[in-house]
Parts: structure tokens; sequence; C-alpha cells
């Protein structure tokens, strides 16, 4: 679901993140029809990378419970 919303809309799907400053940023850059796309890329990296640290913490929890 969150990436149909960072599809869509680029700027609120940042800013779901609490990445407020780039939510703005990405909303200004969403407004071009060329900055769309960058836009979109952004948020599709910054999910991943929210995921991945998501990963991370859990695996790194479950390492300093041996």
């Amino acid at each position: 679901m969150r990436y149909v919303l960072a599809f869509f809309f680029p700027w609120l799907s940042l800013m779901l993140q609490g990445k407020i400053g780039s939510g703005i940023i990405c909303l200004l850059l969403q407004l071009t029809i060329i900055g769309w796309i960058p836009a979109f890329i952004w948020a599709y990296t910054a999910l991943n990378r929210m995921y991945a640290d998501r990963r991370t913490n859990k695996l790194v929890k479950a390492m300093n419970k041996r």
C-alpha cells in the first residue's frame, strides 16, 4: 500500500515516514512534470531504506538477546 502511495503522492509518502523537510522538497519537485519521476524514485528508495532499517534493527535485537 505504501508503494502505491509513493507512486501517486511521493511527498505524502515521505511525510508519513516522518521526513517532513524531504516531503516538502519532494512536493516542490513533483509540481513540475519532469520532476515527478525523480520524486517517485526518491520516495521509493526511502521506503526501501525504511524497511531495511526495520529488518536490521530486528536482527540486532535478536542477536543481543543471545
